[in-house]
């Protein structure tokens, strides 16, 4: 299994997930087809589908144009969503395969939209496996609750996605990692894990590089959001539970200004 991030807009990924026995290819929110077809050429891979995470314009906004560029083309997304695009709707556990070795878990992870979809995505080789998590988990970092409540995201960060192994890669929909583990400090000042992470991701933006994938171990140490159910996280916001905690980080993070 190869995975190819390609940037979009201003700070979007779109990714290509390729399935190199069979040189079959899944778009993940191509929201500039061109660029992706353009990625899909020059590793001489064919896409096959695209992989929606939600409905909002930066990711499913590529939708009908690829599906003009790509004849037959089939475009997933979430039944709740009301995807631009869609052909055929997917549902928490809906599996799909492509090529020959790679196999796709949707999984259905709402808050920031109400049918939005992550894809667990793992490989008959031995490779570790992925997760394509949108706007709900970013490194560091969770989506803003558009249309869902603390308890839903909850249940999406900590109890869907966390308990994914942890060697899962994680590839979000978004690079605000460095803007994220800035704010991440100001509410864990002593976590060195964040202080190492931040250095690192400031040099790799520096030099033009991406910062994902992260992978699920590394956010249950460096994302606050995925912390809540220490009592130390918690103390720290006054909350008697894990969702009344992220519900405070989520507020806190919401009027920082970084």
């Amino acid at each position: 299994m190869k995975i190819i991030p390609v940037a979009c807009l201003e700070d979007n990924y779109a990714y290509l997930i390729v399935d190199e026995s069979t040189k079959s290819a899944a778009a993940v929110d191509p929201v500039e087809p061109e660029k992706v077809l353009a990625a899909a050429a020059e590793v001489g891979v064919r896409i096959d589908c695209v992989l929606t995470t939600h409905h909002h314009w930066d990711h499913a906004g590529g939708n009908e144009k690829m599906a003009q560029s790509v004849p037959g083309i089939k475009v997933y997304g979430g039944s709740l969503d009301n995807v631009k695009g869609c052909t055929d709707q997917v549902e928490n556990g809906t599996e799909l395969s492509l090529g020959k070795d790679i196999e796709i878990l949707c999984l259905h992870t709402p808050c920031h939209t109400k049918g939005h979809i992550s894809y667990y995505v793992t490989s008959k080789e031995e490779e570790d496996p992925a997760v394509f998590t949108g706007d709900t988990l970013f490194i560091a970092g969770c989506g803003r609750f558009f249309e869902g409540t603390a308890e839903q995201m909850y249940q999406s960060l900590c109890v869907t996605l966390g308990s994914l192994p942890k060697p899962t890669q994680v590839y979000c929909g978004h690079e605000y990692t460095v803007k994220n583990l800035k704010f991440i400090l100001t509410v864990e000042p002593d976590n060195e894990k964040v202080k190492q992470k931040l250095e690192w991701a400031q040099k790799q933006r520096e030099a033009n590089q991406p910062t994902i994938p992260s992978t699920i171990g590394e956010e249950f140490e460096t994302n606050t959001f995925m912390r809540v159910d220490l009592p130390e996280i918690q103390a720290k916001f006054g909350a008697k539970s894990p969702v009344e905690a992220l519900r405070e980080v989520r507020k806190t993070k919401d009027n920082w200004k970084g």
